[in-house]
């Protein structure tokens, strides 16, 4: 599962597309958890990822699916790493 997460966290996408999420943080990316770290936690209620980017409100997005196969869209605060938002795609 670690190996999982950690290769997962390499598909982090910046993306610069304006949808209708929260906006988290003006903080610096300096401030910012890991990503690894916030995927950690996330994989804990999300099973399966299909993407996870970080949004142009500057939060930590993830678009999965859980255990029963219900997807997932979580939003997540990049400094405490709390979930702000959620809903399903």
């Amino acid at each position: 599962m670690l190996i999982r997460t950690l290769a997962l966290s390499s598909i982090i996408l910046f993306s610069g597309a304006a949808w209708a999420g929260p906006d988290c943080t003006e903080e610096p990316k300096s401030k910012w958890l890991p990503p690894a770290e916030v995927l950690s936690k996330a994989m804990k209620e999300v099973t399966e990822m299909k993407l996870f980017k970080v949004t142009s409100g500057n939060c930590y997005e993830i678009y999965g699916w859980n255990a029963n196969g219900d997807k997932l869209e979580i939003y997540y605060h990049p400094v405490t790493g709390e979930a702000v938002k959620r809903g399903s795609w």
